[in-house]
């Protein structure tokens, strides 16, 4: 098969060329010039799991509609998770085809995009059931459909009942996260399935769980009754029983689930946010019942005896020594030769402290670097000043420190410098393993250091969560990396997650290369660069899904660009023609361009004239490399066109439609960037039907 049929490629990428490109060899077996034949569409019935991860609208919208329905029931079964971005787009194309009829073999993450206008009265139980299987955080910039799908749920429950029965909560599911405390209190004990499911439960839900519990109603009985169990089934639900209930169990039974908790904690089964809570809890239940609980004082001394490194084995170690103890009792040569296992304990953050002073005293010219990495849940304590202190030299410390969800802005700044004043590199690999949200507390300084090439292989970062200054330091960065890629398609792929910091020339170049911008991309765009943006232009930078501004019309930067148009251009939307009052839809959103699945070509991206940092072209083998596709898999997709030489063979490429005005490819002059930067290529000669014989190679 050749070198390159082993090399590793972005699955997401071999998709993308194979779809887009359609280019084909005449005798290929199972292709023609259209695409793939009848006899190749179960193709999507067995795609693996990385392949369907990278899955891309643009080319997907050049499938049939069996390919497409082949392709979304193959990620219901293999239970592929995709992002927002891709979800929302997926949805929009599925409904063009008319498959969203066919919601019960659909990925239930699909469904909370949907339009529900759409879902028949006779299907709503059956929809909204599956739909209440998905995480709903995936509609965290889409604040109206997920209160569309809350309205939809309590529809075909005839309205919100005064009590929740149990049938009314297997089809809720994961909805009733959503729900009024009270609710919660008056439902069915079924209840606690439910909240399982939820992320994160308010202060309001946490008194409502408390409450339910209380009353002894539940699988649980009264507190007093409570068995381990019982206890074991709530899962995370247990880090929120407050200190009052507590006091109410039986003692043997509360050492015994809180010895289970730590457990779980020190196998890494349970987050340190979940058992730090319970923790906390559970010792404040137990610091007001224990009468005999020696007073708060400076400089008492150890009444449990020393800790050694036997009792940090222990997983009732925090409830045989409280933080003051852990002050008086804990001597240096034990912190020194067990900063691991008493690390692994989930300290309350008082505990912490106790530790980090002692650190100090132990270490005064600053911790060594073999045990930085195991300060992690520490980190969040050190000022810039002390972590200046620290001998920081290993990509593994970095990566160990940083790892963790607890360390700060200052905090990130601070570690990823000390690394840096040690001739240390932010390389690919680096920004991969931190995650891109460790890219916000970085300096525009450490930003720019980052070299263009590692930035292309370290592939989409998400950088949703960075304030608007880091995200359009990020996005020059991007330019940087991506600004030579040769074609629209590719380029919009790779730049995709760094538009936030786009400016608005960026985004006209993009509506005129008709794109069809998601609207999770979109409205992470920065709110006063989309303020400047006609309505014509955010309709043909949204194309097909411009529909999904109604799911997201309350979003802060969709909400205050709407109150900036007037009433014709209010209407033009398919909006109520009042500004001024709340934004609501009219029944049918007028399609107002057609879907063109081939992107346009302009003559020239804004601020494309040349690569800046001394940035070298990006060529397909600087692309993101992830994951290495099964060879035949790979050959089916990509290198199947090609004869078992690897000679240049003419095979036909689609790259416009008829009547289209795109150019023909020619060597120098390659999309939009007028070959600034790139190889020659072989040129292509011209077709019949808006095609181009291109050489495969």
């Amino acid at each position: 098969m050749g070198p390159r049929a082993g090399a590793l490629a972005n699955p997401g990428l071999i998709l993308f060329m194979w779809l887009t490109a359609h280019c084909s060899r005449p005798q290929a077996e199972g292709f023609s010039q259209g695409g793939l034949d009848a006899n190749r569409a179960n193709m999507w019935a067995s795609a693996n799991t990385s392949l369907l991860q990278g899955f891309w609208c643009q080319p997907a919208s050049q499938l049939s509609q069996d390919q497409l329905s082949a392709l979304i029931r193959r990620m219901a079964s293999q239970q592929v998770l995709l992002k927002a971005w891709q979800l929302s787009c997926l949805a929009n194309l599925a409904a063009q085809h008319g498959l969203q009829g066919d919601f019960a073999l659909h990925p239930p993450d699909l469904l909370l995009f949907y339009n529900l206008a759409q879902v028949r009265e006779a299907d709503c139980r059956a929809f909204t059931r599956r739909a209440a299987q998905g995480d709903t955080e995936l509609l965290a910039n889409l604040p109206d459909q997920r209160a569309a799908l809350q309205h939809l749920a309590l529809a075909c429950l005839g309205g919100l009942p005064p009590r929740l029965s149990a049938s009314d909560l297997l089809l809720l599911g994961v909805l009733v996260c959503d729900m009024d405390p009270s609710s919660i209190v008056a439902s069915d004990p079924h209840v606690l399935q439910n909240l399982q499911r939820c992320p994160q439960l308010t202060p309001a839900q946490q008194a409502a769980l408390n409450t339910l519990l209380a009353r002894g109603r539940t699988m649980l009985g009264p507190p007093s009754s409570w068995n381990l169990e019982g206890l074991q089934a709530l899962g995370t639900l247990a880090a929120y029983i407050s200190p009052s209930l507590w006091m109410q169990v039986q003692e043997a039974m509360g050492l015994a689930f809180f010895g289970s908790m730590v457990a779980t904690y020190r196998a890494g089964t349970l987050s340190q946010r979940d058992a730090k809570r319970f923790v906390t809890s559970f010792l404040e239940a137990k610091a007001k019942s224990w009468s005999s609980r020696p007073k708060r004082g400076t400089g008492r001394p150890c009444v449990r005896g020393n800790i050694t490194a036997a009792m940090l084995q222990d997983n009732l170690f925090l409830l045989r020594y409280d933080c003051l103890q852990l002050e008086s009792c804990l001597g240096s040569c034990v912190l020194r030769a067990n900063l691991d296992p008493l690390l692994q304990h989930p300290l309350p953050a008082e505990c912490q402290r106790v530790v980090k002073a002692k650190l100090a005293r132990v270490y005064p010219s600053g911790i060594p670097e073999e045990q930085l990495q195991l300060i992690t849940s520490l980190v969040y304590l050190y000022s810039f000043t002390e972590i200046s202190q620290w001998n920081i030299t290993s990509r593994n410390t970095v990566m160990a420190l940083l790892a963790s969800d607890v360390a700060l802005e200052n905090q990130t700044e601070a570690i990823l410098q000390k690394f840096l004043d040690h001739k240390g590199r932010v390389t690919s690999a680096l920004l991969m393993a931190i995650g891109g949200s460790r890219l916000c507390w970085m300096s525009p300084q450490q930003i720019q250091a980052i070299q263009p090439s590692e930035f292309r292989l370290a592939g989409a970062l998400d950088i949703s969560s960075c304030p608007q200054s880091r995200k359009n330091v990020l996005y020059t960065k991007a330019r940087e990396a991506f600004g030579s890629t040769g074609s629209t398609a590719a380029y919009y792929r790779f730049m995709r997650p760094y538009l936030g910091g786009a400016p608005v020339e960026e985004l006209q170049y993009l509506a005129q290369a008709n794109v069809s911008m998601d609207i999770h991309t979109f409205t992470n765009l920065n709110p006063q660069v989309l303020q400047n943006l006609s309505v014509d232009k955010v309709t043909t930078l949204l194309g097909q899904n411009v529909g999904d501004l109604q799911k997201a019309r309350s979003h802060p930067a969709i909400s205050s660009w709407l109150r900036s148009l007037n009433r014709s251009a209010l209407g033009q939307l398919g909006l109520d023609t009042d500004p001024s009052g709340p934004t609501h839809w009219t029944t049918t959103i007028p399609n107002t361009i057609p879907w063109a699945p081939h992107l346009a070509t302009t003559s020239r991206r804004p601020g494309s004239e040349a690569p800046t940092s001394g940035s070298s072209p990006a060529h397909l083998g600087y692309l993101p490399l992830a994951v290495a596709l099964p060879s035949s898999l790979l050959w089916l997709l990509y290198w199947g066109t090609l004869g078992p030489s690897a000679d240049y063979s003419w095979g036909t490429c689609t790259m416009a439609s008829e009547h289209s005005n795109v150019p023909a490819p020619h060597a120098g002059n390659l999309g939009l960037v007028d070959g600034v930067g790139h190889q020659p290529r072989p040129p292509c000669k011209p077709q019949a039907h808006g095609t181009w014989l291109c050489p495969i190679a």
